[in-house]
């Protein structure tokens, strides 16, 4: 339908140009963003300690966990070659010496 206050278009008269180029397209580029669900600092130089079955449901779900001294993270490296982390050690040899099981590793 027209717009009856617009004079009809003469479909022989010249366009316009275009604004701009009608061939290309834009990129829009953007820097990838990864939520941090960790704070940054020496939790990163450190091994964690997480129950074992967590550890797996991690591995099968890609979950994060958390450590006994609250650190959040998704597994992904070998925790053999970083020392303990001193919270989660004394978080957990105080669970021992309260009667814990003894299970977290």
């Amino acid at each position: 339908m027209s717009d009856p206050m617009l004079p009809p278009s003469d479909p022989n008269a010249p366009q316009p140009e275009p604004a701009g180029p009608s061939t290309r397209t834009a990129v829009l580029e953007r820097e990838e963003t990864v939520p941090e669900v960790q704070e940054p600092g020496d939790h990163e130089r450190f091994s964690h300690y997480v129950r074992k079955e967590k550890i797996l449901e991690s591995a099968l779900s890609g979950e994060p966990v958390t450590a006994l001294c609250g650190k959040v993270w998704i597994p992904g490296r070998d925790p053999q070659k970083f020392p303990v982390c001193p919270t989660c050690k004394e978080i957990y040899e105080s669970m021992r010496q309260a009667g814990g099981d003894g299970d977290d590793g």
